[in-house]
Formats: C-alpha cells, sequence, structure tokens
C-alpha cells in the first residue's frame, strides 16, 4: 500500500465519519456528495453508536466532565474517563456529525437544560472555570450553535503574558502550556467561524498563535530542545492533549479561514510529521491516553491509523498547495 491511491482506498474501507472527510478533504468530492456521506454518522457506524450512549436528559455518563459515581482511587486505577459529555460531544465534532440536524440541536438543548460542571454547578454551555475546558466547550459550543460568548469573554482575560494560556494559571503558573493553548485555539478558532469573532478574539488568537509558532509547534524557547518529547508522538483521539499534528491541523483550518499563508515556521513539525509516515504510506497510532471509552475508533498503538493518516495526508496536501 505505497501507492497514494491504495491509501485513499484504505481510509474509504472505513465508517462514514472517516469516509466523508476523506472526501472532501482529499478528494475535493463535491458537496452534495461528501454531504450525503457525512449524513449516514447520525445513522450508522461511531457516531450512532455514541448517539445510543446517550443519557435521556441530554448528557453521556450522568455527568459533565466525569461520569456519575467516578471515585478519585478510580482515576489513579483507571486513568482519566472519556465517557461523560464533554468528551462525547467533542467526539460527536471530530466525526462531524451535522450540527444543523435535529438531533443535534435537542442534544445542545437538552446538555443546556440539565448539565452542571461537577467542579461548581454552573449551567453546561457558561462553562467551568479551567482554561483547558473551558477552550474545548467553547470548540463544542460553537460548532454546535451554543451560545458560549461568555467563556469567550471569560478566557480572552485568562491570557498570559507570552501569549497562550495555562489551566494551571489559577495555581500560580505564569508560563503557558502548549495543551491548554491548542485547546484554547481550537475554541476560539471554532468562535469565529461560527459568528465572525471580534477584534479581542481575534489578537487572541493570533497571540497564541505565535505562542506555538516561536517554538516551532513543539520546541522550549530557552534551548531549542523538544519541550516534551511525546509531542513528537502521534496520538488519536487526542482528548486535551497536544502533539505536532493537532497543532498542523490547527493552523490548516486558520489558514483555510482566514486565507493566511502557511508560516514558514511550520517547517520543522512538517518535516518530523514527513519522518513519522511507514513505508506503506500509512502514518501509525503511537499511543491513545489512557481511559474509559465508549468504544474504540482505532486499531491501537503501534498499527497504522485511519484518522491519524487522514489528518497527516490532508496536512501536507495543504502544506504542498500553499506554500
Amino acid at each position: 500500500m505505497t501507492a497514494a491511491g491504495d491509501v485513499i482506498a484504505w481510509l474509504l474501507d472505513s465508517d462514514p465519519a472517516i469516509r466523508w472527510q476523506v472526501m472532501r478533504d482529499l478528494l475535493d468530492t463535491p458537496v452534495p456528495e461528501w454531504a450525503a456521506e457525512r449524513a449516514k454518522i447520525e445513522t450508522i457506524g461511531w457516531g450512532a453508536k455514541l448517539l445510543a450512549c446517550q443519557d435521556e436528559d441530554g448528557q453521556w455518563a450522568a455527568g459533565s466532565f466525569v461520569p456519575r459515581g467516578f471515585k478519585p482511587q478510580d482515576w489513579e486505577r483507571f486513568g482519566q474517563p472519556w465517557t461523560a459529555t464533554t468528551f462525547s460531544l467533542s467526539q460527536l465534532r471530530e466525526f462531524g456529525f451535522d450540527p444543523s440536524s435535529d438531533r443535534a440541536k435537542r442534544i445542545v438543548e437538552l446538555v443546556g437544560l440539565n448539565s452542571r460542571w461537577d467542579e461548581g454547578g454552573q449551567p453546561y454551555w457558561e462553562g467551568e472555570v479551567e482554561e483547558c475546558i473551558n477552550g474545548r466547550t467553547v470548540a463544542d459550543g460553537a460548532y454546535f450553535g451554543a451560545d458560549i460568548s461568555s467563556i469567550v469573554v471569560r478566557l480572552l482575560g485568562e491570557r498570559l503574558d507570552d501569549g497562550g494560556w495555562n489551566c494551571e494559571r489559577a495555581n500560580g503558573s505564569i508560563r503557558s502550556s502548549f495543551h491548554t493553548t491548542i485547546n484554547v485555539l481550537e475554541g476560539l478558532l471554532g468562535y469565529e467561524k461560527a459568528t465572525g469573532g471580534t477584534s479581542e478574539s481575534r489578537q487572541a488568537r493570533q497571540s497564541g498563535e505565535s505562542f506555538l509558532l516561536e517554538r516551532s509547534l513543539f520546541r522550549r524557547l530557552s534551548s531549542g530542545n523538544p519541550a516534551d518529547d511525546q509531542f513528537l508522538c502521534l496520538h488519536h483521539p487526542n482528548r486535551w492533549h497536544y502533539d505536532i499534528l493537532r497543532a498542523l491541523d490547527y493552523f490548516r483550518s486558520a489558514s483555510m479561514l482566514t486565507g493566511a499563508e502557511p508560516d514558514p515556521r511550520l517547517a520543522d513539525a512538517i518535516a518530523r510529521l514527513r519522518s513519522k509516515r511507514l513505508a506503506d504510506g500509512t502514518w501509525p497510532l503511537d499511543w491513545t491516553p489512557k481511559g474509559q471509552v465508549w468504544f474504540e475508533v482505532d486499531a491501537g498503538p503501534g498499527k497504522p491509523s485511519k484518522w491519524v493518516t487522514l489528518r497527516a495526508m490532508r496536512v501536507l496536501k495543504w502544506w504542498k498547495q500553499r506554500a
């Protein structure tokens, strides 16, 4: 499977959540064709399975961030759980579940009515207190049409002097985190796509981008060494975790929204991504976050990953066309 066509055929032999994105992003298929494939997510495959796990009150696992009844000792034993409402909504967004569908609109309504954050009991679409969580809530809310403008305002006031964000800010951190910054950037980009954004949100997004670009997406500013070797390991689903592919896919999405040319400072990360390609033309799943899931959507670490390959191929297609 070394020819590009063979890899495409392998990707298309998959779930509708992957197929429609291959059609749109890699094959430039006409909109009616990929939209018809996308519509299947609600009734076939992973999307339908995840929707079937939803509680009657609109939540998943009866909780906003963690399942109801999940204990701290369970976290230590099994890892962070990924089955509650926030991660389920993010996965539906990643699948591309149609936000204009009646089912999606009902989800937004029910979550707003019934879901409260574990931390302080706040209504779901008003956000929590932690920047990583709020960044993803903005991304999900913007995608599904919820009003998350108050969370955006909060995030704008929490930006650090170096241009990014850190969920440990409340505990005294004054340096931005790669993890937190990418979560907030994706949220602000989604907000900008949905509403046009504000001058303040656009400025904040650009400063967060600068934080990553100044570090070539993975290096320490002080030494030039990788800030974390795991940033060079490709994983899926990302959840709250950072890696270079997630950052590159973000910059691709931002470029497609604004028309900006790829920044030359992305080249180092692009080279690293290319070096991860296997001899058969696919990319492997290096690791996946530990913890309870509803079901697996990849073959497992060390094996070729359709999700990672899809995202890598569309990033490199964009880089080649625009660079």
